[in-house]
């Protein structure tokens, strides 16, 4: 079951984009977790073909998952597909930077139905011309085909917690005796293994050969490779039913915060050059879990960046001598800073944006990085810090300087997970013991540190303990991320209040009247002022909106690097 924040946040979307009916089976599932279909029709207390209508359409709109509970087959919310909802105007978004009007509109179409096949698609968006539905039919098969949009499988409609347990239950049969801790996570990496290759097998369909009948005959003078070329090409499966990859468009989101990373911390040809290193491993970046980009030489970052712009960028970033350094000698220099090459210490290695792959080593201080050494975008390196930054700046905003200096010493400390006690803490930080004792209570109540319970004799009598203060960095998160899904609703709510003010209803309609359109002078200064303030609120709110989706996409996205996720 999700928390209260969670719960409301997600009947607040399925409210909206569903109705109030719809909006009710889904809190019925929040609330109670996993039921069965009579169950579901008892607690939501709606007619049994409304309920089963409600289940049909999230059902199609991936937002339940089946399961089977003995012999019954029970239902469950998913919540981060229901989250996913509040980003679908930026799918729509970057699918047309990326790839054009046509591609947008058919990503909209498919957010818009959860699900559809390629005939689905093409019907909706049908086109008088000929070359209107060429131009379709290509957007279709490059979103297709560069994982834009995936394949919607039987498996994708089964929680993959139930079928992770499944796999570690296998594993565990398969060992004997009175299992390791160490046999335990080996356990667990191997059905997590499992479970990903099962995915990635099941979304290989969706592209299929053509025809032999359909593939045009080659000229006599056409050359063997040009004849396999021709019979290799493929098109989209028309009897696969596609639903938007998010993944795929959450790479972008990733990529942009990493560049604004580097050029915050350094300059624009920082920036520039691993926005390089990022394009050009873009196209096997598959999954927001990766570890580390394909290795990559740096010769084709500055074929890459080969032009008069960049190259005005990445000199002008550098203090230099009389002599003009060439564009490769900067982003040889570039890739130093960002790989913290002259910092080999466990600080600059936390701090770095690259690492050089093995055999792949050196300084790039004066030039002296080769051009066939490889470099590597540390994900999980940047999504830490990323993610602690974030971490700090609500901690400052919260809690003020104090706040934060006492944060970033536990957070300072060496080992796995250290602790020091009141009075430690308040002789590192230069601060009164009572000031210290307050700001601690106030970050354990927002959940940012944590208490540690160390008794000094048997009895665990209170009086006779030591309390020590220690960050459990992803609890501190966990209530952050929390805190940011209230925010949201909250949000919305202001949102739904300012549209169904009286005033503004009446205004807005009367905009709408025909009359009104061809002449706005019909509106008195009041009503103008009021159509004026409410879209000045509107901006904000959307303001506000997106930045907190950005930060939610920090701690919840982001957390999914190198780790096995409990959903």
């Amino acid at each position: 079951m999700a928390d209260a924040s969670t719960r409301r946040l997600c009947g607040q979307i399925i409210s909206t984009h569903f109705g109030p009916l719809t909006a009710k089976v889904a809190e019925t599932l929040l609330t109670r977790g996993r039921l069965t279909f009579p169950t579901v029709v008892r607690f939501s207390q709606l007619k049994p073909r409304t309920v089963r209508t409600s289940i049909l359409t999230l059902i199609q709109h991936n937002c339940l998952w089946h399961a089977t509970d003995d012999t019954d087959e029970v239902l469950e919310f998913n919540t981060e597909e229901c989250l996913n909802r509040l980003s679908f105007g930026f799918y729509a978004y970057q699918a047309q930077l990326l790839f054009g009007d046509a591609a947008s509109e058919i990503i909209q179409l498919v957010l818009d139905h959860g699900k559809l096949r390629p005939p689905d698609i093409m019907s909706n968006l049908v086109h008088d011309s000929r070359k209107g539905n060429a131009v379709f039919a290509q957007a279709l098969h490059t979103l297709v085909s560069k994982r834009y949009l995936k394949p919607s499988t039987t498996l994708s409609h089964i929680s993959p917690r139930d079928k992770r347990i499944k796999y570690e239950a296998d594993e565990r049969a398969k060992l004997t005796g009175l299992p390791t801790p160490k046999q335990l996570r080996e356990v667990k990496v191997v059905a997590y293994s499992r479970l990903k290759r099962e995915e990635e097998e099941a979304e290989k369909v969706g592209l299929k050969r053509k025809a032999p009948d359909t593939i045009p005959k080659p000229k006599k003078r056409k050359s063997t490779s040009a004849i396999n070329k021709t019979v290799d090409e493929t098109v989209v499966d028309e009897s696969v039913y596609f639903r938007v990859n998010y993944d795929r468009f959450n790479i972008h989101l990733r990529n942009s915060l990493i560049e604004r990373a580097a050029r915050e911390r350094f300059n624009d040809g920082a920036a520039l050059t691993i926005r390089a290193a990022l394009e050009l491993t873009l196209p096997n970046q598959m999954s927001l879990a990766d570890v580390r980009s394909d290795p990559i030489s740096i010769s084709n970052i500055i074929q890459h960046l080969n032009s008069p712009e960049n190259e005005a960028t990445l000199i002008s970033g550098l203090v230099h001598s009389s002599k003009r350094p060439s564009p490769a000698a900067c982003i040889k220099e570039y890739i130093g800073m960002l790989a913290s090459a002259d910092n080999p210490t466990p600080e600059g290695k936390a701090s770095a944006f690259l690492t050089f792959t093995l055999g792949g080593g050196g300084s790039s201080v004066g030039g002296s990085t080769s051009h066939n050494h490889k470099i590597q975008v540390d994900f999980e390196t940047l999504t830490r810090r990323l993610r602690l930054r974030l971490l700090e700046d609500i901690t400052l905003e919260k809690h003020g300087p104090p706040g934060l200096r006492i944060l970033r010493l536990l957070l300072s400390l060496p080992g796995s997970q250290p602790k020091l006690d009141e009075k430690q803490i308040a002789k590192n930080v230069m601060m009164v013991a009572k000031d210290v004792r307050s700001f601690l209570t106030a970050l354990s109540a927002d959940g940012i540190v944590s208490i540690a319970e160390v008794p000094k004799t048997a009895d665990r009598n209170p009086t006779r303990m030591f309390y020590l203060w220690y960050v459990d960095v992803e609890r501190a998160l966990t209530g952050v991320l929390h805190g940011l899904y209230k925010t949201l609703y909250n949000i919305s709510a202001r949102r739904q209040a300012e549209r169904e003010d009286p005033m503004v209803v009446a205004v807005l309609e009367k905009r709408e009247r025909s009359d009104v359109k061809e002449d706005e002078g019909l509106l008195s200064a009041m009503e103008k002022d009021t159509i004026r303030l409410w879209e000045d609120t509107e901006e904000r709110l959307g303001v506000l909106e997106g930045r907190i989706q950005e930060c939610v996409f920090i701690v919840r996205e982001l957390g999914k690097v190198g780790g096995i996720s409990d959903e």
